[in-house]
């Protein structure tokens, strides 16, 4: 048996509840892994509030790392007993043992521990597609990253200060703002007191940036777009304050001739060779001591609803965990 967070319907925190579960062993293709850390993320809340709707009853949770326990038929690229991590899905990662699709998990490195590895492969791999391959930085590129001391912010912005840009960052209140800075940003922005607008062409004297990451969605969309330089980017990831409005696509031509996308880790992983690179990318900064993962909150696994109201409520700074 194992300990899981399940909901049967969509709703707030409070309707999470945690149940024991029969894990069977594992089929062909499959791994049975039992979790040191899970990663907590603010897509968790899409899935627990119906914002990005799944069948229920569900898990719920999308990364971890652990050791595994047993493996199916068929998997011969992992051994049992090795260190592994995934991000990504299938749902379920809020449990102390699970099955999981082998091919959706990938080796830890020694020197990443368990808890730094849940903390930061989801966050860890968004930034990597966003600033590798999304639109590529480029040193000297001057960039907006919203949301700078969140889980992916603080990662994207030590990664992009470590591909040479020159870099911007909000953040909610002056201690954030601070953070922010003290990670790297170039010029820290406080959003609730400052125009983000105005204080990113300034910076930029006048140019604006050559992309904006926006993983905060409805309450910054509109305003990132004024911050693009002509033929810039706008990639807009999450939408932790709601979903964006809808625009015509003349308005990209009105602002700059910009480009639009709304990318998603899975169509950048989607195959085992590009899991595996993208991870091996991730490692390999981290353990350079480039981006370095500060885990600001753990919580006990039966403590999830609490960790989801903290979450939602922007009482957590950077990365957050949960303990089976």
């Amino acid at each position: 048996m194992a300990l899981a967070i399940q909901f049967k319907q969509v709703g707030g925190p409070e309707v999470l509840s945690l149940a024991e579960v029969a894990i069977g062993e594992p089929g062909p293709g499959q791994a049975r892994v039992r979790h040191h850390a899970i990663g907590l993320n603010f897509i968790d809340t899409y899935h627990r509030s119906g914002l990005y709707p799944l069948s229920l009853p569900s898990g719920l949770g999308m990364e971890a790392a652990g050791v595994v326990e047993a493996l199916g038929a068929g998997v011969d690229y992992l051994s049992v007993g090795d260190r592994v991590a995934y991000a990504g899905g299938p749902l379920g990662a809020y449990a102390s043992v699970r099955i999981m699709p082998a091919d959706k998990l990938v080796r830890l490195p020694d020197s990443i521990s368990f808890e730094t590895a849940a903390a930061m492969m989801l966050q860890g791999l968004t930034a990597e597609y966003l600033l590798r391959r999304t639109y590529a930085v480029q040193p000297g590129d001057a960039v907006l990253i919203h949301a700078a001391a969140g889980g992916v912010g603080q990662i994207a912005v030590q990664w992009a200060k470590a591909l040479g840009a020159f870099v911007i960052g909000t953040a909610g209140g002056p201690d954030k703002a601070a953070l922010a800075g003290s990670l790297g940003c170039d010029v820290a922005i406080d959003y609730r007191s400052d125009d983000f607008v105005a204080a990113t062409r300034a910076a930029t004297q006048g140019m604006g940036v050559r992309v904006v990451y926006d993983g905060v969605g409805k309450d910054t969309f509109m305003g990132s777009l004024d911050c693009l330089a002509a033929r810039g980017m706008m990639v807009t990831y999450g939408n932790a304050s709601g979903p964006v409005p809808d625009i015509a696509p003349l308005l990209l031509s009105q602002k700059g001739s910009l480009f639009l996308t709304r990318p998603t880790l899975g169509h950048y992983t989607a195959t085992r060779a590009e899991l595996v690179a993208a991870a091996e990318a991730l490692f390999a900064v981290v353990a350079s001591g480039q981006v370095r993962i500060q885990i600001a909150q753990r919580y006990a696994l039966a403590d999830a609803a609490q960790a989801h109201h903290e979450l939602e409520a922007r009482k957590t700074v950077g990365s957050t965990i949960l303990l089976p």
